[in-house]
């Protein structure tokens, strides 16, 4: 199944189930949250009379994860063509709730920065807690699955050795636009791609990630608790604007789409903060 999170006319939170293209709004269930879990989202009862997607105000999928964790050089073309290393343990690295934004949302491009570059990637949602969590284990920990486009400061993020303040910009990284279940989609087998303006930048698949989803969530759970509602960004493919030659930053007016096979398209627009 697939589920939005939107505001309603009320401007009051919601989430819903989609189908057909229309959405049903959740009885008892308002946000994929701490709260959540598969099995109270499975068994939500939905509003008969559904409202076209289209026609919301989305909200990013996951309300105020606790922990978000992102995963860097994840694929091997992006290891080569950012001239590093293969690793050997994910390169993992921290965004923070404030820094998401939905489907629909414009990115905001700070004074700041000059090289604001764009990234595809397959997120998962976490909807049932664990610490070590074994690999064996680790699907039956997931809520389900969307698209992220990690936006990323190139100039702030190489300051330092660390990334954060190249990672973890407010109002600047788009996540949506739906949470798709398990039983829909293979983590493993996915077609993922990145278009600005309509110019594909990135395709690839997630079968060429070094670090799987199971592995990924056993790696992260050796460390601290997963909860319900965090969510781990596993990496972008080759492509990036940085590595491109010339260079391929975001500008004011672009549209930028990511799109991930069965979990359909993240689109957003750029614009310069005011």
């Amino acid at each position: 199944m697939k589920y939005v999170s939107f505001r309603d006319a009320d401007g009051v939170a919601a989430l819903a189930r989609v189908e057909a293209g229309l959405a049903h709004r959740l009885v008892g269930l308002t946000a994929v949250d701490a709260a959540i879990s598969p099995e109270a989202l499975r068994d939500a009862e939905a509003e008969p009379v559904g409202v076209p997607v289209d026609d919301l105000r989305l909200l990013p999928v996951v309300s105020r994860p606790g922990k978000i964790f992102c995963v860097g050089l994840n694929y091997r073309a992006h290891v080569e063509e950012s001239n590093r290393e293969l690793p050997t343990y994910p390169v993992l690295f921290p965004k923070f709730a404030s820094n998401l934004i939905a489907h629909g949302d414009a990115i905001v491009l700070p004074p700041e920065s000059h090289k604001v570059d764009y990234e595809a990637e397959l997120a998962v949602v976490i909807g049932r807690g664990g610490r070590r969590i074994a690999r064996d284990d680790a699907f039956d920990h997931v809520l389900g699955y969307t698209i992220c486009n990690d936006v990323t400061m190139r100039d702030f993020q190489y300051k330092t050795h660390q990334w954060t303040q190249g990672k973890a910009w407010d109002d600047a990284t788009p996540l949506g636009p739906a949470l798709v279940t398990p039983d829909e989609v293979d983590p493993g087998k996915l077609d993922i791609t990145f278009r600005r303006n309509g110019v594909e930048l990135q395709s690839s698949t997630t079968a060429l990630m070094i670090f799987d989803v199971p592995e990924l969530i056993s790696t992260i759970s050796t460390f601290t608790r997963l909860e319900p509602g965090d969510v781990i960004l596993t990496g972008t493919p080759s492509g990036v604007g940085f590595r491109r030659d010339p260079q391929v930053f975001l500008t004011d007016g672009d549209v930028v789409e990511v799109e991930i096979s069965g979990l359909g398209v993240l689109r957003n627009t750029v614009r310069a903060e005011a």
